[in-house]
């Protein structure tokens, strides 16, 4: 990318965004996490495109700038991404459908929430020949990091490893501001790192993370995981979100921008709606109650889980969802948790998206119908 595109998400870009979707606004499928400090008044889509999935090839890198482009013109106005998918592939392609949209007029910046993540030690393009010398090369040699600040091999959340791999991000989507700037997976340390040590290195994050906001880097941060929230205080990946908060105090004061979670949530993997792994006040209550009571907005990952829900759901899903098919049940299920701003799923062919929108045209379930899931006979 030559250029960088200015701007960022705003009230009212996303709310224009909307307006060419009126069957879509109607049917519930843009949302305004009203809890959110700074957010309240975005307009955001209950379903967004996740980029994991895929080989590091160019016929897949096109087939992912079609697949983008074709969900912001369907009325999916959230991306989501990381420095590691398809080893920097994945940026660039969203790079290559927003500027591409951008210059035809088709969109603005300011309706588009751009959401990536960094901790993962990360290749350029593909695996090269000598993974090891690469990272000496690249990072070692030039200070960015040391090898002490490596876990378990695979990652890192120094402030300078964030501010470098924040860098190449923002030059592979070709973007001046983030909306969304996660932490990767950082519970990938623990077992590695003592839990002192990890917080250590969790408010050092932070911290940095509110520098890139005051430059207007980045508009806001989180963390994105895989296993932290939904497990039970005790177990090794266990991450505490009044910590997180009170970390995000330490680093921001009360205006600070710790303002995302990103966890699993789908028909096999509802802990972060039934298991009250967090405590709030003298309760322990689960992590997306607790994300909404404390202005934090929650995102759902693996809404498919990597397609294995996407067939041969049990017949009574069938008759309580209704839907056409198992996939967009499991998508109904995923976006209609209380506390869910949207639900990610993998599109890395534009007809996936195509299918996927087909949910986004139904109401989602309401809190009662959603609670009628877990209530015991």
């Amino acid at each position: 990318m030559l250029t960088m595109i200015e701007g960022f998400a705003t009230a009212e870009g996303t709310r224009r965004f909307t307006e060419r979707f009126p069957v879509l606004t109607t049917a519930g499928h843009f949302r305004q996490p009203k809890q959110i400090p700074g957010f309240s008044e975005l307009r955001v889509s209950s379903l967004g495109m996740g980029t994991y999935l895929g080989e590091p090839t160019d016929a897949v890198d096109q087939l992912y700038v079609q697949s983008a482009k074709t969900a912001l013109q369907l009325g999916i106005n959230v991306l989501d991404t990381a420095i590691n998918y398809r080893h920097q592939r994945s940026e660039r392609n969203l790079a290559v459908a927003l500027e591409d949209l951008i210059a035809a007029g088709e969109i603005h910046r300011d309706e588009i929430i751009v959401c990536t993540k960094s901790g993962y030690l990360s290749f350029d393009g593909s695996i090269p020949p000598d993974p090891h010398g690469y990272f000496a090369r690249e990072y070692v040699e030039k200070g960015v990091l040391k090898p002490t600040d490596i876990a378990g091999g695979m990652h890192c959340m120094t402030p300078d490893y964030l501010e470098d791999q924040l860098e190449r991000s923002r030059k592979n989507l070709g973007l001046k501001t983030i909306d969304v700037f996660y932490l990767h997976n950082p519970e990938s340390q623990l077992g590695n790192v003592p839990r002192e040590d990890f917080r250590n290195r969790l408010k050092a994050a932070f911290s940095a993370m509110e520098k890139f906001v005051r430059e207007g880097k980045i508009r806001s941060y989180g963390i994105a995981s895989w296993n932290s929230f939904r497990v039970a205080d005790g177990d090794q990946a266990y991450i505490s979100l009044p910590k997180c908060l009170e970390l995000a105090h330490q680093a921001g004061g009360d205006h600070h921008h710790f303002r995302f979670i990103q966890l699993p949530f789908n028909l096999g993997m509802p802990e972060g709606y039934a298991l009250p792994t967090q405590l709030s006040g003298h309760e322990h209550v689960p992590p997306l109650q607790f994300a909404r009571e404390h202005g934090i907005a929650a995102v759902a990952s693996a809404s498919l889980h990597q397609g294995q829900l996407a067939h041969d759901l049990p017949e009574w899903l069938t008759a309580k969802i209704g839907m056409s098919s198992d996939s967009e049940r499991a998508l109904q299920f995923a976006r209609s948790a209380p506390g869910i701003i949207s639900a990610l799923v993998g599109m890395s062919r534009p007809e996936h998206v195509l299918d996927n929108m087909n949910t986004a045209q139904h109401p989602p379930l309401d809190a009662e119908e959603f609670a009628s899931f877990f209530a015991r006979e």
